[in-house]
């Protein structure tokens, strides 16, 4: 989860394995899978950068990488 802060505010975490597409439009949206769109007064770069830490919090960058080297094993 990350943390973010909505328009009025209020903190919130948001699942950040939910997010499909963030924009910046000079507000940044944030659309998630579900096709829910959130508004947060975060810029779109640190929205990348707190996925990014998030997904190297968890280990997913290493995980992808291992199945990848598994699957071209002979």
């Amino acid at each position: 989860m990350i943390s973010l802060t909505r328009i009025n505010g209020s903190e919130m975490w948001l699942n950040a394995l939910l997010i499909e597409m963030v924009e910046e439009t000079p507000d940044t949206y944030i659309t998630l899978v579900t096709g829910k769109r959130l508004i947060v007064l975060e810029k779109a770069a640190v929205v990348i950068s707190l996925v990014k830490q998030y997904s190297q919090e968890i280990g997913m960058n290493n995980a992808t990488i291992k199945v990848v080297h598994t699957e071209e094993s002979p």
